[in-house]
């Protein structure tokens, strides 16, 4: 696709709307989380927004562990040119 004809999530206007949509859904989801009740099998999950805590570890935990494995499986620049 060429850059001079965006698509229709490229547009600052559509970003917005997006962004704030997510905080939306994210915010409803914090507020459910006091309001349904859950079936819990880990005293942990008892803790208010635990899931969302939980979550947010692990997505830290991903990223951190991308960054350590990619010392390993890293290539030169010129690596598949040869």
């Amino acid at each position: 696709m060429a850059m001079d004809n965006p698509g229709w999530a490229d547009k600052p206007e559509n970003k917005r709307r997006i962004r704030w949509g997510l905080y939306g859904v994210c915010v409803g989801l914090a507020v459910a989380d006091f309001i349904v009740h859950r079936h819990i099998s880990m005293p942990a999950e008892r803790l208010p927004l635990f899931y969302a805590l939980y979550g947010f570890v692990s997505l830290v935990g991903v990223v951190l562990a991308a960054k350590v494995l990619r010392l390993f499986v890293k290539r030169d620049e010129g690596y598949y040119d040869r």
